[in-house]
């Protein structure tokens, strides 16, 4: 359509020539030229919208006749009509009798944008900032089929809302390898499948809070996020220090807590794994409050030097509710976990479960269950505990190279150290100062808590980096704070 109102000299379905408020939005209606007879006008009327909500027609536009527009697009005029009342009652356009159709003021011309909130590295030339696996390890051949297999062999019904609980063939799979691997008292009935360990505790903190539980105890230094998941759940945190057997019981006993959340297994950040004597006070105090140890075993299976040490739960599973989760073993993104919870708690925790989300992918469920039922989990542990022990073991070289005297602390497990190196490299501020300015990212001791001593302390992970990295990472770090 020209400014004039002529479309005498176009054919249907070509842009009109000058006409720029109008000609801007008429690329968004062609497809309405060219679509379906049915479809004609649903087309028409998506692409108005659009350009309304783009800003392509801006309040106050004038649009063209009902009779201009349909023959410039070669539809029928009461296609265009019934798109202008259609949107007129939408509140996109307005129409004055006698005075034509406009772009009405109520729509906003923002084009929506989708950010990207996911954590990503820090940039740097060498990033030892802990908790991130090897995501190169994923094993997609190997899952791809597993997921072929899953989709040809679900029924139909299958696809339907699950068990909150989680699928029971999935919940039979990790009770066997829970049972197995990790030594706990693993009843299918008291599993439930969870998006990793981060809802497990919020789904205890939801139940902790309606049983009037005010405060857990968390173990210091720790990690972080224990306090903001129990936060959203309106439970505060007591931090309770460490000493070199595990969390110390005097200051728990003392704190008048009755759930306390710890990572006997392989503690984080300290590195440390509890004594038996621990885990045994630790036991007597649950027992003594009626309380509950809420046992996150985030990387259990990685021990390197022996056999892992069997789950605290399995010693009493009355007063321990056991968590973890595929994260450090196949992939964080995938959101999987488990939560083995005692049976006092049974009923709330899936009910709350129920509430939250209906329960977890069904198709992931059914996945996570075949690869572990054909023995795929297992090669994939083997996998990640050869590749992590060569990193682990390639960082403590390095470290005595480039940092001779360095103390290498924890036991052979996980993927962090805490390393402690020689006083000459402080103070803290400066190291850390010099470090980042020459892009390595690394994190001290003190980022997760108050509980810890002076001087250049860092927890280095190392899982994410080849062991080439690994001593170019040193390397760099060193060459940074020599003088």
């Amino acid at each position: 359509m020209t400014p004039s109102g002529t479309n005498r000299d176009r054919p249907p379905g070509t842009a009109p020539s000058g006409a720029a408020p109008w000609a801007a939005a008429w690329e968004l209606l062609l497809p309405a030229a060219s679509a379906p007879a049915r479809a004609r006008g649903r087309t028409l009327q998506a692409g108005l919208r659009e350009a309304v909500r783009s800003g392509r027609l801006t309040p106050g536009t004038r649009l063209p006749s009902s009779r201009e527009l349909a023959a410039d697009l070669g539809v029928s005029r009461g296609l265009v009509t019934e798109a202008y009342e259609q949107l007129t009652a939408e509140g996109y356009l307005r129409s004055d009798r006698g005075a034509g159709t406009w772009v009405g003021g109520a729509a906003r011309a923002a084009r929506p944008r989708a950010r990207d909130l996911a954590p990503r590295p820090v940039g740097a030339r060498a990033d030892f900032v802990p908790g991130t696996p090897d995501l190169s390890l994923f094993p997609r051949s190997t899952w791809a089929a597993a997921q072929r297999g899953v989709l040809a062999e679900l029924p139909h019904r299958a696809l339907g809302y699950p068990d909150p609980r989680g699928l029971p063939r999935l919940r039979t799979a990790l009770a066997e390898l829970l049972s197995r691997r990790r030594g706990v008292v693993a009843d299918p009935e008291r599993i439930v499948v969870v998006s990793g360990v981060a809802q497990a505790m919020a789904l205890l903190g939801f139940v902790l809070h309606a049983r009037g539980v005010r405060d857990v105890g968390v173990e210091d230094p720790g990690s972080p996020e224990h306090g903001a998941l129990y936060a959203s759940a309106g439970v505060g945190t007591a931090p309770l220090p460490l000493d070199e057997e595990g969390l110390a019981t005097g200051p728990l006993e003392a704190s008048g807590v009755r759930a306390v959340v710890t990572t006997p297994a392989h503690q984080f950040p300290s590195g440390i794994a509890y004594s038996a004597r621990r885990r045994a006070e630790l036991l007597d105090w649950a027992r003594s409050v009626d309380g509950l140890v809420i046992e996150d075993d985030y990387d259990g299976d990685f021990r390197y030097d022996r056999a892992p040490v069997g789950a605290l739960q399995g010693l009493d599973p009355e007063h321990v509710a056991y968590t973890g989760s595929v994260s450090k073993s196949l992939a964080p993104g995938l959101r999987l976990g488990w939560l083995l919870v005692p049976a006092s708690l049974s009923e709330e925790v899936v009910e709350r479960k129920r509430t939250m989300d209906l329960g977890n992918p069904v198709v992931d469920q059914a996945l996570l269950a075949r690869f572990m039922e054909r023995g795929d989990y297992d090669r994939q542990l083997r996998r990640c505990q050869r590749a992590y022990r060569e990193r682990r073991d390639a960082l403590a070289t390095a470290l005595e190279e480039h940092f001779p005297g360095t103390e290498v602390s924890g036991i052979a497990a996980g993927l962090h150290v805490i390393a402690a190196l020689p006083d000459r490299y402080g103070p803290l501020d400066h190291f850390l100062a010099r470090t980042a300015a020459a892009g390595v990212a690394v994190r001290p001791l003190a980022h997760y808590g108050e509980a810890v001593e002076d001087g250049v302390r860092l927890v280095l992970g190392y899982a994410h980096l080849s062991p080439a990295r690994i001593r170019d990472g040193v390397r760099l770090m060193a060459d940074a704070v020599r003088d």
